[in-house]
């Protein structure tokens, strides 16, 4: 028989992250300031690295448009009664807005797009298929804004295109049709959160960056809530059927996912350059196939490996070449990602 998970109730949960947040946003009381930035580092690395995997673990009980979306409803309202209780201001219209259309393009259809296609692409591939996106980002400033990048950033997209073409084209994705649909799939996904990234300053959301996160949650969280209910989500979820595996992967990604992790970046775009917090993208890929392979099986091939380092080679030109001197500006930020037109990284 399996066993069956309750999940503790939201007062516990809320308890729980909302100590674990105020710590890392509270440096004072706990480490120094290089000792925080050091587990900073670490939980963006290990913690994102590894939400993939645990997607996956949850999507087995949890279909994955409502597991996504209550993952995230749960995660913002936390958030968002943390910078209440800290005095943030009321947002406006306008602002609940904005927040409705990046949550949408970074959540709804970023995070939401890539849990949905974990049902048949192997959860390292679909890192890697995202570390794509710091190249993506170049061709859409080149294109939307005319940044025309240099040699180098060019170099790397074309290493970049190359470990993406070597990655799809291996003979077991191209003839297996879900599996093919699930990587267009995280390519939309990943589409959308790097448009997100590069219009996000002018979004018009609120100064504050955790309240402006929180509302981005709140509001991709809604969104997928309502295409569970449509795609019928809803009906196919038994909480009778939800086991310990499923449920506290569920838990993991909501507090240590989404909320940990997430102020553990903040803190280090307050305190570091965007550039070293973009060494997330060498990184993150490499711990979601090691876990893949340890905990779920998943086959790496020679071809994936060499993919691997083509792509991870293009991110190293690109971050090379776009340095960023001196204090790091202040920008709002999206639910897990972005510090400016810069691509950080992205969060599955």
């Amino acid at each position: 028989m399996r066993p069956h998970l309750q999940l503790p109730g939201s007062f516990k949960i809320s308890s729980l992250a909302a100590v674990l947040v105020s710590r890392l946003m509270k440096p004072q009381l706990q480490l120094s300031q290089g000792g925080l930035i050091i587990a900073s580092f670490a939980a963006i690395y290990f913690i994102w690295g590894s939400t993939y995997l645990f997607n996956y673990f949850a999507i087995q009980d949890i279909p994955p448009f409502l597991m996504a979306g209550s993952r995230f409803l749960v995660a913002g309202a936390i958030l968002y009664t943390f910078t209440w209780v800290r005095g943030a201001a009321r947002p406006t219209r306008r602002q609940w807005g904005a927040a409705a259309r990046m949550g949408f393009l970074f959540l709804t259809l970023g995070t939401g797009g890539t849990v949905w296609a974990e049902q048949w692409v192997d959860t390292g591939i679909a890192a890697l298929i995202i570390a794509f996106q710091p190249l993506m980002v170049v061709f859409m400033l080149w294109m939307l804004f005319a940044k025309r990048p240099s040699a180098m950033v060019l170099a790397g997209v074309g290493l970049g295109v190359a470990g993406m073409a070597l990655l799809v084209g291996q003979q077991q994705f191209v003839t297996d049709r879900n599996t093919m649909i699930g990587m267009l799939a995280i390519i939309g996904s990943m589409t959308s959160w790097c448009y997100g990234s590069v219009t996000l300053n002018k979004a018009g959301l609120p100064q504050n960056r955790l309240q402006g996160s929180a509302m981005q949650m709140l509001m991709g969280g809604s969104i997928l809530i309502i295409l569970a209910l449509i795609s019928g989500d809803g009906q196919r979820f038994s909480p009778d059927l939800l086991t310990w595996k499923a449920g506290l992967s569920w838990l993991f990604l909501v507090i240590f996912g989404s909320l940990v992790a997430f102020s553990a970046f903040t803190y280090l775009l307050q305190h570091v350059s965007p550039d070293k917090v973009a060494t997330s993208n060498y990184v993150n890929p490499v711990v979601a196939l090691f876990l893949g392979w340890a905990f779920n099986q998943e086959l790496i091939t020679q071809q994936s490996i060499l993919a691997a380092l083509l792509m991870l080679a293009g991110v190293f030109f690109i971050n090379s070449r776009l340095q960023v001197k001196g204090k790091p500006p202040k920008a709002n930020n999206s639910g897990e990602v972005m510090g400016n037109r810069k691509a950080v990284g992205m969060a599955s």
